[in-house]
Order: C-alpha cells, then sequence, then structure tokens
C-alpha cells in the first residue's frame, strides 16, 4: 500500500474480475435515480415543486426533520455514551433493542407509537384523559422521525467514542476534573466530528421518513403530510409532480451525504 498525492492510502494489486460486480452494483444504484432525472417534465419544472402543497410539505420536512436531529442528539449522545464508556448486565440486549428501527419496518415503528401514544394506546389514552393528543399531529411527525433516526447517531457516535478510546478522559479525572467536565471539555470534542456526522445522517433519514410518519402522523396538508407522503399521494393523482418533487428529496439528499462525508474527512 502506498499514499496518493493527496495524502490517502491507495490499494493496489486488485484483481481485475473485482470491477465487474463493482461497476454492476453502482449501475443497479444509479440506473434508477438517472431514471428519475429522465422522467422529469423539466418544462414545468419549478411550477410543480412550487405549488402550496409542494411549499407546505417541504417546509413541514424541514421544520420536523431539524426538531428531530436536536431530539436525536439530546437522547442520543447520552445513549451512545453510555454503551460505549459503561459495562452492565444485558448490554448487548439493550443495544440491539436500540438499534432495532435500522432493520424494523418504518410502519411497524409507526403502528408501535400508534399503540404506545396513540388515543387508545398504552400511554396516549391517559394523554388523552389530560387533554393531550399526539397521533396525527405534527409532533407525531417528530416522534415518528426521531424513532427511526435515533440509531443512525447512537451508531455513528458509538464507533467515534470507542475508536477514540479514554486515555483522555482518564488523565482528565486523575488530574481532578469532575465526569461532568471530562464529559464537556474532553469527550465531546474528541468525538464532535463523529457526532456532526451522526446528526446530518438522523436529519437525512427524518427528511426522507414515510412509513412509520403516514401510519402514526397521517398526511393532513399543513400539519403532517410531509415530503415523502406528499410525493407518495402524487404519484397517482400528478405523476409530474411527484418525479419532480423525487428529483428535490434526491438533491436534498446527495448534498447531505456529501457533508456527513466531508465532516468525516472522507473524499
Amino acid at each position: 500500500m502506498t499514499t496518493s498525492s493527496h495524502g490517502r492510502p491507495r490499494s493496489f494489486g486488485l484483481p481485475a474480475w473485482v470491477f465487474v460486480p463493482a461497476a454492476l452494483g453502482a449501475a443497479f444504484v444509479l440506473l434508477p435515480l438517472a431514471a428519475i432525472v429522465a422522467q422529469v417534465d423539466w418544462a414545468n419544472f419549478f411550477p410543480l415543486i412550487t405549488s402550496e402543497s409542494a411549499r407546505a410539505a417541504l417546509w413541514l420536512s424541514l421544520r420536523t426533520s431539524a426538531t428531530s436531529t436536536l431530539l436525536c442528539v439530546l437522547l442520543g449522545v447520552p445513549m451512545a455514551v453510555v454503551l460505549a464508556r459503561t459495562e452492565f448486565r444485558g448490554q448487548g440486549v439493550v443495544r440491539s433493542l436500540v438499534l432495532l428501527p435500522l432493520v424494523l419496518p418504518p410502519v411497524v415503528g409507526g403502528l408501535a407509537l400508534l399503540y404506545t401514544f396513540g388515543r387508545r394506546g398504552l400511554l396516549g389514552e391517559t394523554l388523552s384523559a389530560w387533554g393531550i393528543e399526539i397521533a396525527f399531529t405534527t409532533a407525531a411527525v417528530v416522534m415518528a422521525q426521531t424513532f427511526v433516526s435515533m440509531p443512525f447517531l447512537v451508531v455513528s457516535l458509538e464507533g467515534a467514542l470507542r475508536t477514540a478510546g479514554q486515555r483522555y478522559e482518564t488523565v482528565a479525572a486523575s488530574l481532578g476534573a469532575a465526569p461532568t467536565t471530562v464529559f464537556r471539555r474532553i469527550t465531546l470534542p474528541l468525538v464532535l466530528p463523529g457526532l456532526l456526522s451522526g446528526a446530518v445522517l438522523a436529519f437525512a433519514r427524518s427528511l426522507g421518513e414515510f412509513g412509520a410518519t403516514i401510519t402514526f402522523a397521517g398526511s393532513l396538508q399543513g400539519t403532517t403530510q410531509t415530503l415523502p407522503s406528499l410525493i407518495y399521494q402524487q404519484r397517482v393523482t400528478d405523476p409530474d409532480a411527484a418525479v419532480a418533487l423525487a428529483l428535490v428529496l434526491v438533491v436534498v439528499a446527495v448534498l447531505v451525504i456529501g457533508l456527513a462525508r466531508n465532516r468525516r474527512g472522507v473524499g
């Protein structure tokens, strides 16, 4: 292995056959995206993506995704720290449950939230008696997005914490620093790139969330109708609008992924 002019490791000696499935895999991912671009009605593109319903859905998606990302940070950072820096009985089970939304069908997550916070849910019935309704509100959108997005932040940050190790934290603690001071002045700065990457990925996942959101929050314009749910509805009534809005989501996703890669220092 040698180093390129950009200071990155470069591998040589790859077998020629590796490039064939690599190219097929790339084509499998890129061709559907190219098909979306080919189907766009460019003559009416901007009117389609700037309609009242499109603007309302995009604005709602951005607002709820930002809020859910904040919740992911507030709740996910402590979870990642506990999982990476402590050992306790049943830790593997807890980690598996925390990461379960990564593999769980989103609609199942939506049902779980509905049966927990819905009007007749495990907690929702009590909340409803107090006059607090969550299901099919904007708050439900945020909760659904947080449920499916938090594991992305936890995985990213836990990996960064384990890679960074504990030597600096140990030294700071031995010098008399309080645990909160060590966490704030040592731990968080060490893993800040991983935290930022995880937050960006959580935002991207929230922005594209559909299944859990429409199950738990529905699709009411201006209240719970996010951009993915609008695209789903428009695919039957107005396919041109659906394709144009889908392209908007693709572009946003590419920008978000590019930002996440730059935060990691990967070209």
